[in-house]
């Protein structure tokens, strides 16, 4: 039902003849395709009334720097709602908080900082392949996330954390698992509706509380030594939400980095020709594949520069749905006026398939980033996976740093068989990387 009559300024808007749900039932049940039609039928501007709430989608690339830009429109007042819903940390807290922990994170995982978390990431990942034993059969997401889960964990939050026995690390990931997935409804109903995405967060915000107090316990006054959880800490007003960040921290560094170093692999393992090239790459900076524990600097990763445009690319073909701001003036976008008080949602999924800036965006080619300027870290432009303006996400370069790394790691020991198609992405998902929908299985061997 659309209420455009109401105002003619405003985008058109859906929503039903439910009063406060609105269209939340077709909206949430696929959320891409339900964009996808809407946008076939009122144009790149819409909003769409759910959950007593208005969210106004702009999916081309008018409105993309009033977006970045503009003072009408405010990060914080949009996510801090859906904080408090995921890890309960209140308003007041968040705010009090926000700009000094973002600093902090900007820093610590800036370029000029990637170094010294490299050596030990690549240690950490040589460690957890090691249980994938020489050879086997399985999901490809599975194993990706068996090795990035602890590898990460321990790399930035300190070793130890993680849990070591392998029934224990079981039910870490199946808690993980759970609160990732439902993280997205979570963050946007009351806690009641989710049972069992509660338990999960229970669970885990528990284990942070024993992460913590280790964190404070061993906290060295040398900053060079310290993790990022003890940064953190360290930073933090109102010592007592501690677990409660950290447990943010956790889902922010793994929710989009797996699933990114997943698909980074299936595009490459699926196009015979870039897997060439990759290997040949590999030869010429590491010789002979297979050979065990080797070290990969971040010099390394420098001279492998086609490695960081396929996983750009794989960034780019998988990204979110939306990321979001809160009017707090109205703003003019396109024709329309946008009301005070909508959630403004910039799409990244469809800036990303604009032809003009994407040529045959449908398809996954690495060598289209030879144009960006990534030695001075700027992207391709309207690229948005990462956000724009002041409120890019601060871990961006730690992120594809880290998924460098697991390719060149996984490819380097590993020969693969692929014994599945590569999956569609899932509709199902408006907030983080998209997820794959069926598992893609693949058999590996250490090389020879």
């Amino acid at each position: 039902v659309l209420f455009q009559l109401r105002n003619p300024s405003c985008p058109p808007c859906i929503g039903s003849w439910i009063p406060w749900f609105g269209a939340a039932f077709q909206f949430g049940k696929a959320p891409l395709e339900f964009i996808e039609q809407a946008r076939s039928k009122h144009g790149p501007v819409f909003t769409v009334f759910a959950l007593g709430k208005r969210f106004t989608f702009v999916t081309e690339e008018e409105g993309t720097e009033a977006f970045f830009k503009s003072k009408d429109l405010n990060f914080e007042q949009a996510v801090q709602q859906a904080v408090e819903n995921a890890v309960s940390v209140p308003a007041e807290a968040f705010y009090q908080n926000h700009a000094n922990l973002y600093s902090m994170m900007k820093g610590k995982m800036g370029p000029s900082n990637l170094h010294m978390f490299t050596g030990t990431l690549c240690k950490e990942l040589h460690e957890h392949m090691g249980h994938l034993g020489t050879e086997g059969t399985g999901d490809l997401n599975d194993l990706v996330r068996h090795v990035m889960y602890p590898a990460v964990v321990n790399t930035l939050f300190g070793k130890g954390i993680c849990p070591t026995s392998h029934s224990e690390i079981k039910e870490f990931e199946e808690h993980f698992q759970k609160y990732d997935e439902d993280f997205e409804y979570a963050s946007q109903m009351p806690e009641c509706f989710l049972r069992n995405w509660s338990k999960s967060k229970k669970w885990l915000l528990k284990l942070f509380e024993k992460v913590v107090s280790d964190a404070e316990r061993t906290n060295p006054s040398e900053t060079t030594s310290k993790t990022l959880l003890q940064h953190l800490l360290d930073n933090l007003q109102g010592k007592h939400l501690a677990p409660n960040y950290g447990l943010l921290m956790l889902w922010a560094s793994q929710a989009n980095a797996v699933p990114i170093a997943f698909w980074t692999l299936a595009f490459i393992l699926s196009y015979p020709s870039i897997y060439k090239k990759i290997m040949e790459d590999l030869a010429s900076v590491f010789g002979k594949a297979g050979k065990d524990n080797m070290e990969v600097s971040e010099e390394d990763l420098k001279k492998l520069p086609f490695i960081k445009w396929c996983t750009l690319e794989a960034i780019r073909l998988r990204s979110p749905g939306a990321i979001t701001k809160k009017v707090v003036n109205p703003i003019r976008i396109q024709n329309f006026t946008v009301p005070a008080g909508d959630m403004l949602m910039l799409s990244p999924y469809w800036l990303h398939r604009n032809p003009k800036y994407f040529p045959d965006p449908e398809m996954f080619k690495p060598d289209r980033w030879k144009e960006a300027n990534l030695e001075k870290n700027a992207f391709l432009d309207s690229f948005v996976a990462f956000g724009g303006g002041k409120h890019q996400c601060p871990g961006r370069w730690f992120a594809i740093m880290e998924i460098q790394l697991l390719v060149v790691l996984f490819l380097h020991k590993y020969e693969f068989v692929l014994l599945d198609a590569v999956p569609k992405e899932s509709p199902l998902h408006l907030v983080g990387t998209q997820q794959p929908m069926a598992p893609f299985r693949v058999q590996y061997k250490c090389r020879e």
